[in-house]
């Protein structure tokens, strides 16, 4: 039985020619990019294109790229940033539906004197423009949002928010991990200050990171010891994963139409095969824009302890964002927002992604795995 990985959205195989420019870098360029000396001024230049790769590939100017540890590292480092360099105000603005390294990041700035607002979505999963004009206040330093939900897919309307802010002094950050590689982004033309991306989401390797920021933006470091990354982000670059992470930014930016209708295409292959088994099911965020690399369906009669394992002993790998814990379930955050936290669907709810490890046969044979556990599960 050949195993089947549907869990990209958590994180996605590294594209063999990622693997082979990391080990030549690592190979042949040892240098300290902070050298003087030939070995640290190659090092150097590896770092110098891939800045200018990362910020090409979203519209910006290399010297506001700043790398980081990856997507958790570069939320952090934006609102805390933020918060503790500004004097004009405590008062932040996010959404219910975040990333929980945006939300555990607030919920900290909380503690220590903040006030966020925690902005409610829709049953569609989509947070309300007027809603955050309405929470707007001269107190307001920060709104962040993210541009596509990690657990559902949907893509939330940034550039309507990009607008509303262009006239408030309010910094606008965006974790963009799971949109960048799937959608066009431009932070001129979305208005957005902050902007977050993570490598592994894009067949890069772990542990990598970009964040803009925009030249205005005033951001207070949250680790100190040598002056790299425009005194942002110090310690030495991780040169060999920056050179993998470029590679992986130069293949999402050349395929991403191509990846794009592929990935649609075994999205809808995925819930034809289905319907044609007679599952019954619900797509959290249907009636939303969503990205095709992510689809949240509720098996109503069934729970996701019991899909996980089960889809799992099939070979067939996916997720929730339900934490279960010895015996019970943590309801989704996010489908708890979009429904209510008592609604049947935040606890049977399962994650389907699709990317690089898939092909047309294994998301056919996927889901008819699927389907036959399911049906299995609510007639018992």
């Amino acid at each position: 039985m050949n195993a089947i990985y549907l869990d990209h959205a958590a994180t996605s195989p590294m594209h063999p020619k990622v693997i082979e420019e990391m080990t030549k870098c690592m190979h042949d360029q040892y240098g300290n990019p902070s050298s003087v000396h030939s070995f640290g001024r190659k090092s150097r230049q590896i770092l110098d294109r891939a800045r200018l790769v990362a910020a090409q590939s979203i519209g910006a100017n290399e010297k506001d790229i700043v790398f980081t540890s990856g997507g958790t590292e570069a939320d952090n480092l934006a609102i805390l940033g933020v918060a503790n360099e500004s004097t004009k105000g405590k008062h932040i603005i996010t959404t219910k539906i975040e990333h929980h390294a945006v939300l555990h990041t607030t919920e900290y700035l909380e503690k220590h004197g903040y006030r966020v607002t925690y902005l409610d979505v829709d049953e569609d999963g989509l947070v309300s423009v007027e809603e955050l004009k309405r929470a707007l206040t001269d107190d307001t330093i920060l709104v962040t949002v993210m541009m596509v939900n990690n657990e559902t897919g949907v893509i939330q309307p940034i550039r309507e928010i990009g607008e509303l802010l262009r006239d408030h002094p309010a910094v606008f950050h965006s974790d963009a991990v799971q949109a960048y590689g799937m959608l066009p982004i431009n932070v001129q033309e979305l208005g957005v200050d902050l902007l977050t991306v993570s490598s592994h989401k894009i067949n890069g390797p772990k542990g990598l990171g970009f964040l803009y920021s925009h030249p205005n933006v005033r951001l207070n470091p949250r680790q100190f010891g040598g002056e790299q990354e425009r005194k942002r982000r110090p310690g030495t670059e991780n040169v060999a994963g920056i050179a993998g992470f470029t590679e992986a930014i130069k293949l999402a930016q050349a395929e991403r139409e191509l990846r794009y209708e592929m990935y649609l295409h075994y999205n809808q292959t995925f819930i034809h095969v289905l319907k044609e088994e007679g599952v019954h099911f619900e797509i959290n965020g249907n009636d939303s824009p969503r990205v095709p690399t992510i689809t949240n369906i509720s098996f109503p009669g069934t729970n996701v302890e019991q899909l996980l394992t089960n889809f799992d002993l099939s070979g067939v790998a996916a997720s929730s964002g339900s934490a279960c814990t010895a015996g019970s379930v943590e309801p989704s955050h996010v489908l708890s927002a979009m429904f209510t936290e008592n609604s049947a669907c935040t606890t049977n709810s399962i994650r389907f992604s699709f990317g690089l490890a898939n092909n047309e046969e294994n998301i056919l044979e996927a889901a008819r795995r699927v389907a036959q556990i399911v049906k299995r599960l609510t007639t018992n």
